[in-house]
């Protein structure tokens, strides 16, 4: 599942994860270090299972619950329109 960022948003690392900033709507979407490890993933095309396991690794969850998490925030970003394939 190869994601992009949709054309006038754009990204930046912050001392609390990263900044998804939609230039042509003035709004952004604050991600905290886990969200940023996954949409640093997702852009690096890191398959959704690659980031969950890697997600499993750094922060002791299970790998069933790093997959939700990652389709919850993959979801989440394609709702506000900040992602596309």
């Amino acid at each position: 599942m190869a994601l992009r960022l949709r054309p006038g948003v754009s990204i930046t690392d912050t001392d609390y994860g990263q900044v998804l900033l939609d230039e042509q709507h003035g709004e952004y979407f604050q991600l905290n270090p886990t969200g940023a490890l996954v949409a640093s993933g997702l852009l690096a095309h890191h398959t959704p299972h690659q980031i969950a396991a890697e997600l499993a690794r750094e922060y002791e969850v299970t790998v069933e619950q790093a997959e939700a998490d990652v389709t919850a925030l993959i979801e989440a970003l394609r709702r506000e329109g900040l992602i596309v394939p």
